[in-house]
């Protein structure tokens, strides 16, 4: 784990962003904490926030639209046995935060906890995992303009079969706040930023697209001429090789996915169902598994939320509890689940420090950071020569999942066919069909080029969004259906 900036006083810089300018101090934080306690509900947390959005986005040639936001309030809930109550304003001053914690109080009244509301606060600790400067400020509008057209500029450049350029950029810079009536204070300052290329060419009628990107928990200055570069090489690639791509063929067959962003498919099939809410509720198909093998052997699957500067990295979680790193499989072997408060004290476990919300209009719940597969063994040119007929996927597009069961169905952005150990040509429109569980078993070569994505994920659950990172070395898994246009 990298440390960056340890000096930084995350807790002073959100007590002056969140707290003074309504005029509150801890004391108002402990005495809305009273208030919803005051029916003797079993945990109340309080959840401050206050986020700056910037994006920028260019389109034949100019930048067609800017947009810029500033969203801020507090959340405020109560729970009781397996029971919560919430509410929140877009107000932050003592009157909101009185009525909110009122409200919830009143929800929750019923409830028959006995514990008691702590007198006082106390800080609690996190990681130093990246920077606190914000982003939106740190490169000026014509800069942020010129590095967009930088972009068409390249990809257009880069081969005359290039018809349009789309790109995007993106920044926010996000303040946390979390009190606790256990007694326990933390905060957190989120840099995020993100650039998007999407281009299209056109050979013979025929017109293809590819898309690249990537970012992180840092400023615009990562996206220096290198990384610009690489971009827009990934994604004029794509679309060149779909120009020259054939329909896919059809059928069960052994599939070797590329390392890196294929990962998604671990993260949808396999992560969500390693949640700990639906474990609980005994709605996964991971239920019921801990101890048990799960995987093939070799398969081992973190969940890290401790990567500096990754993109799903926080220095505490959206509960005040430090991010870790969680092994969920190890060696094939189920270890453990992802645990939000809630859903640990209901199952009698430790939290692992993935309680997360989309914002402080949202509940927390367990989800996923950083989900990614351990390296392997195997060079990944053996793996893609080991198949005899079948299908080599080097990156996804989207993808559903059924938590219950475990079925997926994802599509492949870039694929190619290959037979007798050689790739023969690319493919196009070849989605891979099969069940998490069951293709956690059927891993029979992992390679040892595990890599993590370029910074681009956004998970989706039960309404909200959240970002998050994967990654996954080369794998060669056997009997996936894949459905093709052949």
């Amino acid at each position: 784990m990298k440390l960056v900036d340890e000096g930084i006083d995350r807790l002073a810089i959100a007590r002056k962003v969140l707290l003074e300018p309504g005029g509150l101090d801890e004391g108002d934080l402990s005495r809305a904490l009273a208030e919803v306690f005051e029916h003797r509900v079993d945990y109340a947390d309080l959840y401050f926030q206050f986020t700056r959005s910037e994006g920028w986005s260019l389109e034949e040639g100019i930048v067609k639209s800017g947009s810029f936001s500033i969203d801020q309030g507090v959340g405020v809930r109560a729970v009781v046995g397996d029971r919560t109550a919430f509410a929140y304003s877009d107000e932050i001053n003592a009157s909101a935060l009185v009525s909110a914690a009122r409200a919830t109080r009143t929800i929750a009244r019923q409830g028959a906890g006995r514990v008691k509301v702590a007198s006082a606060l106390r800080p609690g600790s996190g990681h130093a995992l990246y920077g606190a400067a914000d982003p939106i400020v740190g490169l000026d509008s014509a800069a942020k303009v010129a590095l967009l057209e930088r972009v068409e500029k390249l990809a257009r450049a880069r081969d005359p079969r290039i018809v349009q350029v789309m790109a995007g950029l993106a920044a926010e810079h996000d303040v946390v706040l979390v009190a606790r009536s256990d007694g326990l204070i933390a905060a957190d300052v989120r840099p995020l930023v993100r650039l998007s290329v999407t281009v299209i060419a056109e050979a013979d009628g025929r017109r293809e697209q590819g898309t690249s990107g990537g970012g992180g928990r840092f400023d615009f200055g990562y996206f220096d001429d290198e990384v610009i570069d690489r971009y827009v090489r990934d994604a004029v690639h794509a679309a060149l090789v779909n120009l020259e791509s054939r329909p896919a063929p059809a059928g069960m067959m052994s599939v070797v996915l590329g390392p890196g962003w294929p990962g998604v498919l671990l993260h949808e099939a396999i992560g969500h169902g390693l949640e700990g809410d639906f474990n609980r509720k005994g709605s996964s198909a991971f239920s019921g598994k801990i101890g048990k093998r799960v995987a093939a052997r070799g398969v081992t699957v973190v969940d890290d939320g401790t990567i500096a500067d990754r993109r799903g990295s926080l220095n505490i979680d959206d509960e005040g509890n430090p991010s870790q790193r969680n092994v969920l499989i190890e060696d094939g072997i189920l270890k453990g689940y992802l645990q939000d408060t809630l859903n640990a004290r209901l199952m009698k476990v430790p939290v692992t420090g993935n309680g997360r919300r989309e914002s402080f209009a949202h509940l927390p719940m367990p989800r996923m950071t950083n989900t990614y597969m351990l390296n392997g063994d195997r060079d990944p040119a053996e793996i893609v020569a080991s198949i005899d007929r079948g299908l080599y996927a080097v990156n996804f597009g989207g993808g559903q999942v059924d938590i219950t069961n475990g079925k997926f169905v994802f599509s492949a952005s870039e694929a190619y066919w290959v037979e007798k150990g050689r790739i023969q040509y690319p493919v196009k429109g070849a989605t891979i069909i099969g069940n998490g569980p069951d293709a956690l078993t059927r891993v029979t070569m992992i390679g040892n080029d595990m890599r993590l994505d370029s910074g681009v994920g956004v998970c989706g659950k039960d309404g909200q969004s959240v970002p998050v990172g994967v990654g996954q070395p080369t794998l060669r898994i056997e009997g996936l259906t894949v459905g093709g246009t052949a």
